[in-house]
């Protein structure tokens, strides 16, 4: 007898089109289908979304509306247990209703009797101290408790949670893969490489490029008020592009900001840079995670701001250069043995030609230095999902 499915709450910043946060979405979405089979189990996702008819077209699951309230409830109230995250949910530093927000839906869940799970989240920037005894008072109540960094788990300890209640694992972006390699659940060597091209990649809006430049991706967001990171990278891609031919190939992973910000840089380039033999392309449409995964994949080198474009390429093996604007992206590139080619407010344009430079020659060294590194963090992106699910197991 086949035991019925059980239906589980999914909590984020989801249905917004942010390309970082829908990869988090699908990659949970993912870990969860590949650890209920592989326990037997069926578990129905149901997404808390901005835009439950968009977020059930592209993922094919069930969503509701996240600030429509007996809807939430409802769908608590039909569920096994409510999952929060990932991403970087519980933070006051680009909104002070984000925490209010995120705990208010665990704590209705925890109300309603249900089990609650965070995902693999990044805690903090946390600078309103009377948020600390809220977390404290709701994650001392869940079944489970991830976080993605060791300076997430510390920033929780500093709250009053125990270490021993606090499991740190990668980002789930990290396991994030293409569908044709779902079967497998783990990137193939060869493909993770970057080095087979799909023709298509590029065809739609970059017109005839030519398939043997080196392909820079560059994911650019606004962060300093004057500019000053974005005039700064578009001088050290014009340095790159004087010391040799390459594609440049902007990345919008948050529309429409991020397509915002990567046009400035694309109009500040300049028609100059074409005639020295180097080509500019600006993705249109990659409005799908793993759309956007094969774009990073297809890349030689990735230049980037987002964190989540810098998880891409590490899961892709794309040597990478991290832009520093959030402690988010450094402990990051730690985690790959890596650090920041510089901060938002004082970027080096040089130092930004001669790493992109150095990794077009040598991504080879940059892979064989972090393959075992990053191998490790995709096998352990899944912990969250087996552990929940084995959960559910047990109490079903």
């Amino acid at each position: 007898m086949v035991a019925p499915a059980q239906k589980i709450v999914l909590s984020g910043y989801y249905g917004f089109r942010n390309s970082g946060d829908e990869a988090v979405l699908q990659s949970i979405l993912n870990a969860l289908k590949r650890q209920s089979e592989s326990l037997g189990m069926s578990i129905e996702p149901v997404v808390l979304s901005i835009d439950p008819e968009w977020t059930s077209a592209t993922y094919g699951v069930e969503a509701v509306h996240r600030m429509k309230l007996a809807e939430v409830r409802r769908a608590i109230g039909e569920s096994a247990g409510l999952i929060s995250g990932g991403g970087s949910l519980l933070q006051d530093v680009t909104s002070g209703k984000s925490i209010p927000y995120y705990l208010g839906i665990i704590k209705l869940a925890q109300w309603m009797g249900k089990p609650t799970f965070v995902y693999a989240q990044g805690i903090g920037p946390v600078q309103r101290k009377w948020f600390h005894p809220m977390i404290k008072s709701v994650f001392r109540k869940c079944a489970y408790v991830s976080v993605r960094d060791e300076q997430s788990r510390q920033l929780l300890v500093s709250m009053g949670i125990r270490p021993s209640d606090v499991q740190v694992v990668p980002d789930p972006v990290m396991g994030l893969t293409l569908p044709e390699e779902m079967a497998g659940g783990l990137a193939l060597p060869e493909q993770a490489a970057g080095k087979h091209r799909p023709e298509s990649v590029f065809a739609a809006d970059s017109g005839s490029v030519s398939p043997d430049l080196p392909v820079v991706g560059i994911s650019v967001r606004y962060w300093e008020k004057d500019r000053r990171e974005l005039d700064a990278i578009v001088e050290g891609l014009r340095l790159v592009c004087r010391a040799q031919p390459v594609h440049l190939r902007f990345l919008p992973f948050h529309l429409p900001s991020d397509k915002e910000a990567s046009q400035y840089c694309v109009d500040r380039l300049g028609g100059d840079i074409a005639a020295a033999g180097s080509a500019v392309s600006l993705c249109e449409d990659a409005d799908h995670p793993q759309r956007m995964l094969r774009e990073v994949g297809a890349c030689d080198v990735l230049l980037g701001m987002r964190l989540h474009s810098l998880i891409y390429a590490a899961g892709r093996r794309v040597p990478l250069i991290g832009i520093s604007y959030d402690p988010k992206i450094d402990h990051f590139l730690s985690r790959i043995n890596s650090l920041p080619a510089g901060a938002t407010a004082s970027l080096d344009s040089a130092v930004l030609c001669e790493e992109i430079i150095r990794l077009i020659k040598d991504g080879d060294v940059w892979r064989r230095q972090r393959e075992t590194r990053i191998d490790s963090l995709i096998l352990e992106a899944e912990a969250p999902a087996r552990q929940i699910v084995e959960y559910l197991r047990h109490k079903g």
